[in-house]
């Protein structure tokens, strides 16, 4: 790539994001501003009416409530931990929403929501039972990262210029050669790696496949660096991967501070936020005290009347002028306790958007990690990395890519990551081979898709099982059995009926034959994902049907191949839904998909589909060859019958 393709290339993706964020607004107006609160509810972006059941104040004083919506309205929703919301009072009638506060979704359930609210106190229309939330559409992330494209392209001169050559590949990354030793138990690619990070002067990457140790591999690498270094930024996707990170730092006696709202913070991790750390600090009492003492001559002040003299006039002014001054020692006194805490932190972790916080926003980096880089839209990444003098990037571009809504956008080129552009066009990655999740046999169709057959398989999972005799890797094909898929109409999601009842049948035989082997206490888990969401709702609902007992129904998740990123359960059933005469599979061929579905099971996988539709696709093609290879295909006529 020469200067000026990369040039082009960035401005290139500034505009597939602008396509995006019209696209996204778009879905969001549609869903939101010519539609009834009975649409809106359906849609799954409303709830309404609900409940306020509780209220309190956190660590760092933010008001937070729980609200409940009835149990008739069960709709599926769209809401999340993390996402912005719309409180709202609708005592005008239908969908004219008088009064509204904002705030930030912390936890939700089926049926119950805790919500961090942008408010000192609840206001009175809260009382009444016309209340409501709906989901906001967050600008403020593209803000951000056309913001941080712009000052890309601009750069001239600078450290970005040099970081956005290399990883962009018009320039090479430069490496000292410097020996890293440390007994911490770490595998030879993973020491490889820390070396790499020691030793890069610009541009690392870690290229961690399933199980392999990424974050493990990371954290070790940022206190490796934390020897050289005072403080570093580590920053990632996510809120969960961002938690993770400062939970798995923090255990290493690592100073952490979580930048980022805290309703977007899991409550473990809740101690290490500005905020906590603020209310915890030795100067917050008086810190307290001059805000109560200032809001009190404010109050006093405003209490004074027009008609008063001269000296009443004169008085207020001086009450007033108290007031303006207690705030402003009391922001001075703030800024020097966020000061104090910055200065003691060794690691502060965010989200990519979140590291642009306003308490952190001028300051800059020796280091900038980014985990799950590879999930990171391109302009999110280029955040953090403008603070940074050098970048080490950790993902896997061979599991999902990030969540775009313009299909447009998506295939000119905005899937294509950071991540993948830097480790194809640069020599500066090293991929940890030692996987330690997954029964070989689980794990040696993904390797020689995507990794080159280079993954290994350690000894201490290589070869376990639930039980002795139990099949590793099981596909059950429904071809000829008429298992036709079908759409739902309201959501457009396929979903398969029969081969629901029909993974739901092994399921049980399974459970049952563990069970009168006494075998079951042995497995600790079971995840059943689907690629549609329609047929993860249909086997929730047959799941409920079948009456299992709570200890089975404990060990059970059902959801989504996205869902289920970064996660691993003892067995894993996959429902592959599509069969139809066509050989249509429309999601399915996002292979990359797959390899994230198929590589969740530590003992045993389970899948089932129909090998007539599916194997038209090269991929599935030597899936099949694969599965016959190791004696793992059963027709589904052997259940059925």
């Amino acid at each position: 790539m020469t200067k000026s393709n990369i040039q082009e290339e960035l401005k290139n993706q500034l505009q597939l994001l602008l396509q995006e964020k019209e696209e996204d607004l778009r879905q969001y107006r549609i869903k939101m501003s010519s539609t009834s609160l009975k649409e809106r509810r359906k849609q799954g972006v409303c709830w309404y009416p609900v409940d306020l059941q509780k209220t309190r104040y956190d660590a760092g004083e933010r008001l937070i409530i729980k609200i409940s919506r009835q149990k008739e309205h069960d709709e599926a929703h769209l809401f999340q931990s993390g996402k912005l919301i719309s409180l709202f009072s609708n005592n005008l009638g239908e969908g004219k929403s008088e009064e509204a506060i904002s705030g930030v979704v912390n936890s939700v359930t089926k049926t119950d929501m805790h919500i961090t609210l942008n408010a000192d106190e609840l206001p009175g229309w809260v009382n009444y039972d016309q209340i409501g939330i709906q989901l906001l559409f967050d600008e403020n992330a593209y803000r951000e990262m056309e913001k941080a494209l712009q000052k890309v392209i601009k750069a001239k001169g600078e450290r970005i210029e040099v970081l956005k050559e290399v990883l962009l590949g018009s320039r090479g990354a430069s490496f000292r050669n410097e020996d890293v030793i440390r007994d911490i138990g770490l595998n030879e690619s993973q020491n490889e790696a820390l070396r790499l990070v020691h030793n890069a002067e610009d541009v690392a990457i870690i290229h961690g496949p399933p199980g392999t140790g990424k974050t493990t591999t990371l954290v070790q690498a940022i206190a490796e660096t934390l020897k050289t270094e005072k403080q570093v930024l580590v920053c990632a996707p996510s809120n969960a991967a961002v938690d993770l990170l400062a939970e798995r730092l923090g255990a290493q006696g690592i100073e952490v501070l979580r930048v980022g709202h805290p309703a977007r913070v899991h409550e473990d991790i809740l101690s290490k936020t500005l905020d906590a750390k603020i209310a915890h600090h030795d100067d917050y009492k008086s810190l307290k005290d001059m805000r109560k003492q200032a809001e009190e001559y404010f109050k006093l002040a405003s209490k004074y009347k027009r008609n008063f003299g001269s000296a009443e006039k004169a008085q207020r002014r001086a009450i007033k002028s108290q007031a303006l001054q207690l705030k402003e020692d009391a922001n001075n006194l703030e800024y020097y306790i966020i000061n104090d805490i910055l200065a003691k932190t060794q690691v502060v972790v965010s989200t990519l958007v979140g590291s642009n916080n306003t308490s952190i926003k001028g300051m800059t980096f020796e280091s900038v990690f980014i985990d799950e880089a590879a999930q990171a839209l391109e302009a999110s990444a280029w955040i953090p990395i403008l603070k940074a003098k050098r970048v080490i990037l950790a993902g896997d571009h061979c599991q999902l890519p990030p969540t775009i809504k313009s299909f447009e956008a998506a295939k000119k080129g905005l899937e294509v990551t950071l991540f993948e552009k830097a480790i194809q066009r640069n020599d500066a990655d090293v991929m940890l081979s030692i996987q330690y999740r997954m029964n070989q046999k689980i794990m040696d169709f993904s390797s020689r898709m995507f990794y080159k057959g280079d993954l290994k398989a350690d000894e201490s999972v290589q070869n376990w099982k639930v039980y002795p005799e139990d099949q590793t890797v099981e596909f059950i094909d429904t071809a000829g059995c008429a298992f036709y898929e079908a759409v739902d109409k309201e959501t457009r999601s396929s979903f398969n009926a029969e081969e629901a009842d029909l993974l739901i049948k092994h399921l049980t035989e399974y459970l049952g034959q563990l069970e009168s082997m006494e075998q079951l206490d042995e497995l600790e888990s079971i995840g059943i994902i689907s690629p549609y969401k329609a047929q993860t709702a249909l086997l929730n609902e047959k799941i409920l049907e079948q009456g299992l007992d709570v200890d089975k129904l404990k060990k059970l998740q059902i959801n989504t191949v996205d869902s289920f990123q970064g996660q691993e359960r003892d067995v894993i059933y996959i429902s592959l839904v599509r069969s139809n005469e066509e050989a249509q599979i429309g999601f399915l061929s996002d292979t990359r998909r797959m390899n994230v579905a198929l590589t969740r099971a530590r003992k045993k996988l389970v899948v089932i589909g129909d090998s007539a539709t599916i194997g038209q696709h090269p991929f599935y093609e030597k899936f099949i060859d694969y599965i016959n290879e190791i004696d793992a295909y059963r027709s589904a006529f052997e259940l059925i019958y």
